[in-house]
């Protein structure tokens, strides 16, 4: 048996943020390699989550997510992107954001489809795609600015492209969509069948005045397309794998289809928790002030530093450059940092399927202020 067994992902191992952060804790490295914060979240969301256990809510919630859940998204997009979403039938609450671009992708993938991602891109996209028989259709972008040639990326349509996948704001470059690239994006797929999956989980994480464009902005955009987003990233609850998926009718209707045999529901109280603390739209608002704030700090620390900077314009992740520091492949640069320096950092060569060495490093700014300043008295030794 053992034998005959063929694997459906021969080349897929241990992801990168899983292995970094197990070397952090085996060195006692300070890690802002994995992207999540190292401070708590509101006390009145654990009360509120708490507070409906008490109350009994502890039993399935209803396939598509809770109702008053669904109801403040659809209030959350029209305001934000003057956008309806139907809380009956095109939202869908998830475990999480890599559950909502699993179940997307298995919804809608057929062998032999191709599906074009960016590069770099967060490492669910690739197996997933291959899991489903698709075939990834990858388009490099480069450093510093990770800007996308929509001249290029035509020249991977074909007849048998299926999906785009977008992530802005970008893990883990930090960069982010332009109103440029929304117009070339809509011309590319105007009257074709390509459909958008759309990772918008940084989307509160947003900079310098800019603002987050959102598929659900565009009808032309709108109607082809699964938008993720994740509760995780916005309320500092990473560990509860909580988020939801927006798609018209008969993409939800397929996406349910795939995601009722998946997981079924998700949480049932904090779905309550999450749909009264949503009441005050501020608690999201002010998320953008907030991470600025540790992204100008961090980066202001960092200036102590050999690294170099890469502008951030969206996400917690800072990208840096170690060229004036090393020659050494980002793998190797990222465990001596671990090991000898006490820092667990991601490579991001990583979010590349080919080998690349472009002496990049992304760091999480997630993190609480002493933990930033800890971090960087360790990097000023460098």
């Amino acid at each position: 048996m053992a034998n005959s067994f063929i694997s459906k992902l021969p080349q897929v191992k241990t992801t990168i943020f899983t292995t970094m952060s197990q070397l952090a804790a085996q060195h006692q490295a300070i890690n802002l390699s994995q992207g999540f914060p190292d401070y708590d979240c509101d006390p009145e969301l654990v009360s509120l989550v708490n507070r409906y256990m008490q109350q009994g809510h502890n039993q399935y919630a209803p396939m598509p997510g809770v109702m008053t859940l669904r109801e403040r998204i659809s209030e959350k997009i029209q305001q934000q992107h003057q956008a309806y979403y139907h809380p009956e039938s095109e939202i869908t609450i998830t475990a999480g954001g890599t559950q909502a671009l699993f179940t997307a992708m298995a919804a809608v993938i057929k062998p032999n489809d191709e599906v074009i991602i960016f590069e770099p891109a967060y490492d669910s996209y690739a197996p997933t795609i291959k899991l489903f028989g698709g075939i990834v259709k990858a388009f490099q972008l480069s450093p510093p600015d990770f800007k996308i040639d929509w001249t290029m990326v035509k020249k991977l349509f074909s007849p048998h492209t299926r999906m785009i996948i977008i992530n802005s704001p970008n893990n883990p470059t930090g960069a982010i969509l332009t109103e440029e690239d929304i117009r070339e994006l809509i011309a590319m797929t105007r009257n074709t069948d390509i459909l958008i999956l759309s990772d918008e989980v940084y989307e509160h994480l947003i900079y310098d005045g800019r603002q987050h464009l959102s598929m659900a902005r565009y009808p032309e955009l709108r109607e082809r397309s699964f938008i993720t987003a994740s509760f995780g990233k916005l309320f500092h609850t990473t560990g509860w794998k909580t988020g939801y998926v927006l798609a018209p009718k008969a993409l939800t209707t397929e996406f349910r289809k795939v995601h009722q045999f998946l997981v079924f529901s998700v949480n049932t109280p904090v779905q309550y928790a999450l749909a009264d603390y949503m009441r005050n739209t501020s608690r999201y608002h002010e998320l953008i002030a907030f991470f600025q704030h540790k992204r100008d700090y961090f980066a202001g620390l960092l200036t102590n530093t050999r690294f170099k900077l890469l502008k951030s314009y969206g996400s917690y992740f800072q990208l840096v450059t170690y060229k004036g520091i090393s020659t050494e492949s980002e793998i190797e640069f990222a465990r001596r940092l671990t090991i000898e320096h006490g820092v667990a950092a991601i490579p991001v060569s990583a979010f590349y399927a080919k080998e690349t060495n472009h002496q990049l490093l992304r760091f999480c700014f997630a993190k609480k202020q002493e933990t930033l300043e800890n971090a960087v008295k360790k990097l000023e030794k460098i």
